[in-house]
């Protein structure tokens, strides 16, 4: 008998939110040949839509069977992922595939055929077993992946929708989002970012650049933040950067433009 191709690795337990019990287990499901992806999921009852949650950095979150992390749990989208179940989202933190679960993870890896086709995968994963509609929501280094997915799978395929928060603008180290085919997407886009975001590869002044290159987007918006709290490196999850000590209302804010009609 063959082997069913999704491993559930481990059921963790029942976490309340705002819309009831969110069960939440960590899933291994094959993507390339001889590779799997690994993602946290979060599962509120009667979900309004599903949510892929691409971090930033390296990407690396060397994730455990028990849903603990070597890397990242401080991440904006990481250390907010129960927020986002809270607003009735089925949520899917990624880790990098099996085979980047070392250095550099996905460094020069998140613009390339294969990191298309491991997102493939969980796309198709998350709304089979959900049942609805499925956004990637990148942050920082994350939106230069959900980016680059979005411009290369289309209809089942690919994501309902896409959100960019605290984009990469400018990088010299890689494409940044601006410079990818951006009028291939087709879907709805909302870009999120902070006014005082200090850093160098995200600055907001850019911003304007980018939504103009969203024009064949059925539907786009920029959502603008100010305030909060910054501290360390400008560039890292706690600075402006970050959205510290916005997280909930961004989240919410996030939330509501995914599932208004």
């Amino acid at each position: 008998m063959k082997a069913p191709l999704l491993c559930l690795v481990a059921f963790l337990a029942m976490v309340p939110g705002a819309f009831g019990q969110a069960s939440q287990k960590v899933v291994d499901i094959p993507t390339r040949p001889g590779v799997t992806e690994r993602m946290l999921v979060l599962a509120p009852p009667a979900p309004k839509a599903a949510v892929l949650l691409l971090p930033g950095g390296h990407g690396g979150l060397q994730m455990f069977a028990n849903g603990s992390m070597k890397w990242g749990e401080g991440n904006f989208l990481v250390r907010s992922r129960q927020a986002f179940a809270d607003q009735g989202l089925v949520v899917a933190v990624v880790d990098a595939p099996s085979d980047r679960q070392s250095p550099p993870f996905l460094g020069g890896f998140r613009q390339t055929a294969d990191h298309a086709a491991d997102l493939k995968a969980a796309i198709g994963w998350l709304r089979e077993s959900a049942k609805v509609p499925v956004w990637l929501v990148g942050t920082s280094r994350g939106t230069q992946s959900a980016a680059y997915v979005a411009t290369q799978l289309t209809g089942p395929e690919g994501p309902d929708g896409l959100v960019l928060t605290s984009t990469i603008l400018s990088d010299d180290r890689g494409r940044p989002v601006p410079a990818l085919p951006l009028d291939r997407i087709r879907i709805p886009v909302l870009v999120v970012h902070h006014e005082q975001d200090g850093c160098a590869l995200c600055s907001f002044a850019d911003i304007p650049a980018l939504m103009a290159k969203l024009d064949k987007a059925p539907k786009k918006q920029l959502l603008a933040f100010n305030g909060g709290v910054t501290r360390g490196d400008p560039c890292e999850a706690f600075a402006y950067h970050g959205f510290n000590g916005l997280e909930r209302d961004v989240v919410q804010q996030i939330a509501a433009w995914i599932t208004t009609p």
